[in-house]
């Protein structure tokens, strides 16, 4: 009976679709664990076909393709170590969300996953059936339990498998990111161990896919002796990777002998390492090479400017100021700093003659009235139209400049500023964008391909904000100070308040509601005048963006 036991543990950035391309990386990543003398080589969630694959699953020729993939693996993969890997199993009617272990030339197990998540991310009700319970499978004596992600986060599935002779837990992933990820997932895989018992293999896909991003900082933990828990490896977030993990027969069972453990940055560095790597794998499994965005000298597009050189490079980053009789010195000569700083290319379009036309084009039918946000909209609008030129022009992907906050309470034009093929900074508000910008002024990382130093200007961060589409603009005059609508914004849509939770600390009343109606809409000011029972905010917006979903939910 074998004492010892070597388990290769793929990180890796699968991409959604690419069964060819993710075969061929587990082929590669298989030949490295044979010459490192594993066991096994893990690899992730559904990593076949990549994650999430959305509806792209329900398709039956892409699930038999893959499947079919997933067989040609194992008759090619004999002479060296087992593989364990995520794909969808197909089975007359029904679909699972399977994690197939390959070994000796033919499929030897298949774990169904039981857990399927369906909030926030997810909707795997919808694709997938939930699949049993199921049992260790055993390899070169070491009988290892597979719960599928969501098994791990609940007690039945390792307990089951615990209870039916598993000697180790290996948990792969699909996990997103989203701040503090690590330490809620700890705490969850903590539990398992300590209800079971056994050791634990937490391994987690790295890289983005549309807009989810996932972080890779997989782990293992061993059960202590006096009940608790140590955490005997630690892989870094968000690098690609294959780590050797050895396990040891014990008196007490087995245990994985310490090994790597690599730094886990703050999260401000957590957070600028997902928008880069999200913007970089957007753009490269879309096949752009090249991006172009509207530099105004104000801080959010100069922050995007400088994730794109960190993402792409400088030299493939376009920048475009778009002035008007209303843009002042200051800004030009801020997006021509901040550009020089970068390294990045600046041009310029200016856009009174095209104001001008399409103001004399409408000029009979808007006689006799006052100028208002529409022509200050126009002038948005305009930018968008030529942005979008260049973008179809020379293949570059237009990067949209919008912050969380602005976005969330329709401080933004639809088809000016908001148009565009990807947003990095879509999940920051007002006040995290201009933290974010000092810390990338006082910081710079090997992955980062930009440039080191300060390279956003420090007067773009301490000058007020402005559209700067009429004159003497500036943000405040139409929302309140940024740190007020932001803490009222995280109240309301991360921690779901209500108005009288936001009071209590110590907001005005009719600050909170101004924000809630630009949050949620006309609607909901007359749903809040109507008498009757009532909701939080955040089930309103949901009932009405989700009508459907929510009468079928009102039926179970």
């Amino acid at each position: 009976m074998t004492d010892t036991f070597r388990i290769t543990l793929g990180q890796l950035n699968p991409i959604v679709g690419d069964l060819p391309g993710n075969a061929a990386m587990a082929r590669e990543a298989w030949a490295k664990a044979r010459e490192a003398g594993a066991n096994l080589l893990a690899l992730t969630e559904m990593f076949i076909t990549g994650y999430q694959t959305q509806d792209l699953v329900l398709k039956p020729g892409f699930t038999q393709e893959a499947m079919a993939h997933i067989v040609d693996l194992a008759r090619d993969c004999v002479d060296g170590p087992a593989i364990g890997i995520g794909g969808p199993y197909a089975e007359e009617d029904r679909l699972y969300n399977a994690y197939w272990i390959l070994k000796g030339g033919r499929v030897v197990a298949r774990v169904l996953k039981h857990e399927l998540p369906h909030k926030q991310l997810f909707d795997e009700w919808r694709l997938f059936n939930v699949g049993p319970i199921s049992g260790p499978y055993s390899l070169d004596g070491l009988r290892i339990g597979s719960p599928i992600c969501e098994d791990a986060w609940w007690p039945e599935v390792c307990e089951t498998l615990a209870e039916t002779g598993a000697e180790i837990l290996l948990v792969p992933n699909g996990s997103p990111y989203h701040r503090g990820k690590l330490d809620l997932r700890m705490g969850h895989m903590v539990a398992r161990v300590v209800e079971t018992g056994l050791p634990l293999i937490y391994l987690n896909s790295v890289g983005g896919q549309d807009d989810q991003i996932y972080d890779g900082g997989s782990f293992v933990l061993n059960p202590g002796e006096d009940g608790g828990v140590v955490k005997v490896m630690q892989l870094a977030p968000f690098d690609e990777m294959l780590a050797h993990v050895d396990f040891t027969r014990t008196s007490a069972g087995w245990r994985a002998v310490p090994g790597r453990m690599d730094h886990q940055p703050d999260e401000w560095e957590q957070d600028y390492r997902a928008m880069t790597l999200g913007l970089r794998d957007y753009m490269r499994k879309s096949g752009f090479r090249k991006a172009v965005l509207g530099l105004s000298g104000g801080i959010d597009s100069a922050l995007v400017a400088t994730i794109a050189s960190d993402a792409i490079g400088p030299e493939n980053v376009r920048c475009v100021m778009l002035p008007s009789e209303y843009t002042s010195q200051a800004s030009l000569d801020d997006a021509a700093d901040c550009a020089g700083r970068l390294g990045t290319r600046l041009d310029t379009v200016h856009i009174e003659g095209a104001r001008d036309a399409v103001g004399d084009a409408l000029a009979h039918l808007m006689a006799g009235t006052q100028p208002d946000a529409t022509e200050e909209n126009i002038q948005s609008r305009l930018r968008g139209v030529m942005l979008m030129a260049l973008s179809n022009k020379f293949g570059e992907l237009l990067l949209t400049t919008g912050n969380k906050s602005e976005v969330a309470v329709g401080y933004a034009t639809i088809y000016g500023d908001m148009a565009g093929g990807y947003n990095p900074i879509k999940d920051l508000y007002k006040t995290r964008v201009f933290e974010t910008c000092r810390w990338r002024n006082r910081n710079h990382r090997d992955w980062m391909l930009g440039r080191a130093g300060e390279v956003i200007p420090p007067q773009i961060i301490s000058k007020p904000p402005s559209a700067e589409l009429r004159p003497n603009q500036k943000d405040q005059d139409s929302l309140p100070p940024y740190e007020v609508l932001d803490a009222i914004l995280e109240g309301l849509v991360e921690k779901d308040l209500a108005l009288k939770d936001l009071v209590a600390q110590g907001f005005e009343p009719e600050t909170v509601k101004k924000v809630e109606t630009l949050l949620y809409g006309s609607e909901w000011k007359r749903y809040q005048a109507a008498p009757g029972p009532r909701i939080s905010t955040k089930a309103f917006w949901l009932d009405r963006r989700y009508p459907l979903v929510n009468r079928w939910r009102d039926r179970l």
